[in-house]
Order: C-alpha cells, then structure tokens, then sequence
C-alpha cells in the first residue's frame, strides 16, 4: 500500500508558505505523494450533488502548485485529484506536465484526470458538456502520441483535435510518457480506466457493491482491450485518522494506494495529523532504505 496526502486549495488556502511547509513536512513524514484538486471557474449556483458550491473557494492552478511545491521538495511525487482534462488543450497539456516532470527530476507521475461534473464550467472554456468524455478520450490519446514522438513529428486526426507533424519537447524523465491514472464516480470512468488508464482513482458516495462492480468493470475492460489488467493501479480517498485494519481491509479489496488529507486549517495541527499517520503505518522508517520498495509505500 502507497499513502499520499492532500492539500485542499479551497479549504487551506494558497499562502505559499503554508503550501510549502505542508508539502515539505508530508516529505519528511514518509507520504509518497501530493495531490491538488482543480476548478477552472466558479459561478453562483454551481452545484456538486445536492450541495452548492461556494462560488469564492479558492482553487489555484494545480500544475502551477506542483511546480512551486517541485522547487521546495527533494522526493515526493506530484498528483493532481483530479484534473479537469476535457477543459485544457492537450497540445499545450503535454508540454506543461513534460515539464514539469523535467524540473522535478521525474516526479510528475500522479496525474489523475476527471471530467468536471459543473455545466457552467465546460460552457466556459468552450467545451460542449455532453461529448466532454469523447473529448478525454481523445486527449488523452494526443498526449502519449506527443510524448512518444521524436523529431519527424506526430500527427492526429479526431473529432475534436487535428494536427498534422509536431513535435513536443522537452519529453518526460527517463520513461515514453507520464502515467495517466482516471479518476470519477461512474461507470464510464471505470471503462475509460480499463481502456485509457495506469490506474483508477473512484470518488464519490459510491456503495461497496458499485465500488467493486467498477473495479471489476476497470479490469475486464483492460483485459477486453488486451492491456493488462493487474497492473492497474487502485486508489482510494481515505481519512487521515483510518486505522491499520481499515487500510488493510482496502488492501484485501485491491486497494494499492490511499490518500487523505489533514481536517484542520491550521498549520501546526495539519504538521500533528500527519506525523501521527506516518507512524501509525511507519512511513517515515521507510525513508531510511533507499533500496526499499519506494517513496512512501509499505506492504500491509
């Protein structure tokens, strides 16, 4: 099992040295990762299931942040949770996350990408809401075909992007693309995981029993499309204060990676939850061997 953590924007604020000191002091803890959320714009009425959303939450730029969290940092990895794909150009998408992942040394490797459920947000930006999936789909295969092509260019042809011999460098660190994991609540994310994603990332008020039909669909569609569907990964939101036989009980269900997030705004409590997390489940021992499994992780 994996453990990031989360920095909630519109609930914590972006004082940067708030964002550094909670980014650095989750890296001293163990966390493998850190994860930022996106909405592009708000707007009075905006709903997320039967609550309304605060129309001045503030919700900063998540590459921009991982970027400046990348220059405070040494080793955690970078997420975002989610973002929103249908809303940018992945022309120009693709050569944000390459560099991010460049000056970070290659830890641009969370990038978990959602649809956006907000109407008003998609007419914003001139997306059309109702093909906003057809639009990911095709994004997310206009990414890896400019992260994989070399100096004679690439080219596409889609419904909504066309584009004939570019070539987009920088290139990710060390590997022919970032990892693109799916995150949502439905059963269409659960497919466009198996066919699209390196990992599934459900949120949402989701039964157990529609949680384990997803995964289940995730998988078998991976299978369907001759991809293999045990190296999907499976990652689940958890609270900060979960025990070590509830994450083990979400290791048995296939869970691989958890992330919480601190309930208090203010600094210092933030720095005491997340310390009492790392050793409940010995994240910080983990830092010790280099030669261990990896930042953050632990078997359970």
């Amino acid at each position: 099992m994996k453990f990031a953590i989360s920095y909630s924007t519109p609930y914590y604020g972006v004082d940067p040295d708030k964002i550094v000191g909670y980014a650095q002091h989750a890296e001293s803890c163990g966390f493998e990762s850190l994860y930022l959320p996106e909405h592009i714009v708000l707007y009075p009425g905006a709903m997320y299931g039967p609550s309304e959303i605060p129309p001045s939450l503030s919700y900063p730029d998540p590459l921009d942040c991982l970027n400046f969290v990348a220059a405070a940092t040494r080793r955690i990895l970078l997420g975002t949770g989610v973002l929103l794909l249908p809303y940018h150009h992945p022309v120009t998408l693709a050569k944000r996350l390459a560099t991010i992942d460049v000056l970070s040394k290659g830890r641009m490797r969370l990038l978990t990408v959602g649809l956006g459920t907000l109407p008003g947000e998609a007419k914003a930006v001139g997306v059309d809401f109702a093909s906003r999936g057809r639009r990911a789909d095709e994004a997310i295969d206009v990414l890896r075909l400019l992260w994989g092509g070399d100096e004679k260019g690439v080219s596409f042809h889609g419904e909504f992007f066309d584009f004939d011999d570019l070539c987009s460098f920088p290139k990710p660190s060390g590997v022919t693309h970032l990892p693109i994991h799916v995150g949502g609540s439905s059963r269409a994310a659960a497919r466009r995981a198996g066919r699209r994603g390196d990992g599934y990332f459900p949120g949402g008020a989701l039964t157990p029993q529609e949680r384990a039909s997803q995964l289940d669909l995730a998988r078998s569609t991976a299978a369907r499309a001759g991809r293999d569907p045990g190296a999907l990964e499976y990652t689940r939101w958890g609270s900060i204060d979960m025990s070590t036989e509830q994450v083990e009980a979400l290791a048995a269900q296939g869970v691989t990676r958890m992330v919480v997030s601190a309930t208090s705004t203010e600094p210092e409590q933030q720095r005491d939850q997340m310390s009492a997390f790392a050793e409940r489940f010995g994240l910080t021992d983990r830092l010790v061997d280099q030669a261990g499994p990896g930042p953050g992780s632990r078997q359970v």
